[in-house]
């Protein structure tokens, strides 16, 4: 609603008088005769000013003014009063009036204050929206990137942070996803809790089960004394659990009954120990075929998805690849003591034309090279491993005029899918998305193709 005005007086015809000649101004009013009608009003529509008359029967306009401001302290009041004292005019700035005028009303008068007070609630949200803006940048500052998918997850991040729901983040290796999980660590309300992460699928099921849960003294030969296991250890913090679609069947059934009665029963223990964390899990597989094809409880996956982050690709994030980079040099250059200032031209292209299989890890090991091996105070093309700066796109088709050069319609094909699985990092959910086909029918067609 664009310049809607909440008059509230006790005098209807006053009211009406004022809604029609506002109206002439482009003001587009309501009106209230009384101070508790107006609350409610105000709890169901937007209004940008609203216009009190100082004496009112039950809550008067100062009254009404001061709860506004408490409530609504992005609202402008202006209080009208027939009578115009000094000590009338402190009151009602003191309840944090935007204005004062008194009776008789002038309209225009009223209508240009009313125009200011507009404007002036259009700037405070400007100023307000730029400082949280550059406040939810410097948050995420572990996380650097301007693109629009960056954008997205830091906005996500930030209606998450102080809740304890579950998060499941995913993305392709490389891309940053347990930095994640720190960010929802060192931001919520367990910052002052520990941050605990464990790789599940760098260990086999036993020693895993004993890492997460704990064992008792004698459970097995070098079970020399009991051991609180990684649920317990993070109490009151953060326990991220990396690489959870690599953890065995068996492991996984184990941690659901942990999650859903919130104790753990250490390894050779004979009684349960209730544990207080956020799980935050991640993975670079694709969770939905592997619970398809029955690799991942399904009871599991929506146990640890109750909120889903999905971190992009670098090869999605556009001229964030160059943000990074200069991060990187001067990072490198600073460990090292190299005069090294920043990227060349050339390399700047080779860097964003690379397709970045690897993500951000290719692109900081990369980038540590380039600081290492350069003569020159930029990084030039040279400087860069022989695969990016060798690099070549791929192409789905060959443009060609004479007929016989044209690929048959099954090569083709093979060719697209092979680019769309390219493009999502072998994400088959997402690809059969693209494609518009089901899962089943992608699964033929790769096998059919030999790139199942």
């Amino acid at each position: 609603m664009s310049n809607a005005i909440l008059i509230v007086d006790d005098d209807v015809a006053m009211c009406e008088m004022l809604v029609k000649g506002l109206a002439r101004g482009g003001f587009d009013c309501r009106f209230r005769t009384a101070a508790d009608e107006a609350l409610a009003l105000m709890e169901t529509e937007p209004f940008d000013v609203v216009v009190t008359d100082l004496n009112m029967r039950a809550m008067n306009g100062l009254e009404l003014c001061a709860r506004i401001v408490a409530n609504r302290p992005d609202v402008p009041v202006v209080v009208i009063t027939a009578f115009g004292s000094l000590e009338t005019a402190v009151g009602a700035i003191r309840a944090g009036a935007y204005d004062f005028i008194t009776k008789p009303v002038d309209v225009e008068a009223l209508a240009l204050t009313l125009a200011r007070a507009v404007e002036h609630r259009a700037l405070r949200e400007e100023v307000r929206r730029l400082r949280q803006e550059l406040a939810e940048t410097r948050r995420f500052d572990e996380m650097i990137g301007e693109s629009a998918p960056m954008k997205k997850v830091h906005s996500l991040l930030a209606q998450i942070v102080d809740s304890d729901a579950s998060v499941l983040v995913t993305g392709e290796s490389g891309t940053g996803k347990e930095l994640v999980a720190r960010a929802l660590h060192r931001l919520g309300t367990r910052k002052t809790g520990p941050f605990v992460a464990i790789n599940c699928a760098a260990m086999p099921e036993p020693l895993l089960e004993s890492e997460l849960f704990g064992h008792a003294r004698g459970a097995f030969t070098d079970a020399r004394s009991d051991r609180a296991g990684l649920f317990v250890q993070a109490s009151g913090g953060v326990l991220f659990l990396d690489e959870i679609g690599d953890m065995p069947l068996g492991m996984q059934a184990k941690l659901l009954r942990a999650l859903q009665e919130r104790k753990v029963r250490p390894v050779g223990g004979d009684r349960e120990i209730p544990f207080d964390v956020r799980i935050v899990t991640a993975t670079n597989r694709d969770l939905d075929t592997a619970v398809a094809e029955q690799r991942f409880r399904e009871d599991l996956y929506f146990r640890v998805n109750v909120i889903q982050i999905v971190v992009p690709p670098l090869r999605a994030r556009g001229n964030d690849v160059l943000v990074l980079a200069q991060s990187f040099v001067e990072q490198f250059a600073a460990r090292s003591g190299k005069k090294v200032t920043g990227l060349g031209t050339a390399a700047a292209e080779r860097l964003l034309s690379y397709a970045w299989p690897g993500n951000v890890r290719e692109l900081q090991n990369a980038i540590e090279r380039a600081v290492a091996v350069t003569r020159f105070g930029e990084i030039t093309v040279e400087d860069l491993p022989e695969r990016i700066r060798d690099y070549r796109a791929s192409h789905v088709l060959v443009v060609a005029e004479d007929p016989s050069e044209l690929a048959p319609m099954e090569e083709v094909e093979r060719r697209y899918i092979a680019r769309v699985m390219e493009s999502v990092g072998g994400n088959k959910t997402l690809a059969a998305r693209v494609l518009g086909l089901d899962r089943k029918t992608l699964y033929n067609k790769l096998a059919k193709h030999g790139a199942g």
